[in-house]
């Protein structure tokens, strides 16, 4: 019954197309239309990387869930870019490094099964977010003083973003072929479920229909929060970064429900190490293009929660095996720095 309803609830996606640009709906109402359809979307993105997971292996469909799940993450910051809402990108940047890391992998241990993690395939990729945390140290700190966005540091960034493309390519080609030797072990394609290529061309049709969604809901946020009170930074760091990565987020956690931990964590965590070495440094090269460019001149407050975050799962994962309280602590702790976010203000 309830997949019945998810089906059915897709059709609040053209419905949200209709309303923006045939109707005109106001601001606020739009946004929670738009909120509203990005739940059965990334539903179908869970569904249809599931369906991948069987016939690719778990660290394959992971890989495939936060490539098609990101694609809204950089379509978005684009957008901020040429708005000339620098802050905002880095916020929801950061934001999305955090929520992978603590909410999606919390809330996926909490729903799923208590049962090992695959520890080799999810240390490397949180060796990376920790690398670029380290890295954006060499932009973010000159830009604690003075004009964050000036040009010098743009031009700091981009040695910095071609190494953290560089490490993107290195760690994910030697993780993505120890999964495939493992998958061809233990036996192949699946023999049920969606066919490979019907998972894949619903993964694209849904990918585009949340990027779409996802910057209408951009482009409401300002009028929502207007009428909540928010901060644009708490706005750009919770709402854009959960709104951004809805795919992973809702997708890891019906995942999750199924049993299928070890995908749900490789979902969480390779979505982190996307964000961090492959979109955030794809953003600030792309924005010479676009244009104003974009130093990766974190606050503080954003390297520290990025910094925390990767430590925290790293407590987490030490041990390969998920307990429920692990992921009640990672919940907590998102929790906690959603409160300094709140007080943290803007820059």
């Amino acid at each position: 019954m309830a997949r019945k309803i998810l089906w059915a609830l897709l059709a609040l996606a053209p419905l949200t197309i209709l309303a923006r640009y045939v109707f005109d709906l106001g601001d606020v109402p739009l946004f929670v239309l738009s909120a509203a359809a990005l739940v059965p979307l990334a539903w179908l993105i869970g569904e249809a990387t599931e369906h991948a997971g069987d016939h690719t292996g778990p660290g394959v469909g992971g890989f495939l869930n936060a490539s098609f799940g990101n694609a809204p993450e950089l379509i978005i910051a684009l957008f901020a870019i040429a708005d000339g809402l620098p802050n905002v990108v880095r916020a929801s940047l950061a934001g999305s490094v955090v929520s992978n890391l603590l909410l999606v992998l919390g809330l996926a241990i909490v729903m799923g099964p208590e049962r090992a993690l695959d520890r080799r395939s999810l240390v490397p990729q949180l060796g990376v977010v920790g690398a670029a945390v380290l890295l954006f140290l060499i932009p973010s700190v000159p830009g604690f003083s003075g004009n964050p966005e000036r040009h010098s540091l743009a031009v700091e960034t981009l040695p910095v973003a071609a190494l953290l493309l560089v490490l993107y390519v290195v760690v994910t080609t030697s993780v993505l072929r120890r999964h495939r030797e493992i998958h061809a072990r233990e036996g192949g394609e699946a023999g049920a479920g969606w066919t490979l290529p019907v998972a894949l061309a619903a993964l694209a049709a849904a990918t585009g229909a949340t990027a779409v969604i996802s910057e209408i809901l951009v482009h409401t946020l300002q009028a929502f929060a207007d009428a909540a009170g928010l901060s644009q930074f708490f706005i750009a760091i919770v709402i854009v970064a959960i709104v951004g990565n809805a795919a992973e987020h809702g997708g890891a956690v019906v995942i999750a429900r199924r049993g299928k931990l070890k995908l749900a964590s490789e979902i969480a965590i390779s979505s982190s190490a996307q964000v961090a070495v492959l979109v955030t440094p794809a953003v600030a090269l792309l924005s010479w293009l676009v244009k104003p460019t974009l130093p990766l001149a974190f606050r503080p407050v954003e390297l520290a929660t990025m910094a925390g975050a990767t430590i925290a799962v790293a407590l987490v994962i030490y041990d390969a095996d998920a307990r429920r309280r692990e992921g009640v602590f990672l919940i907590a702790t998102y929790v906690g720095f959603v409160v300094w976010f709140l007080l943290a203000g803007d820059r």
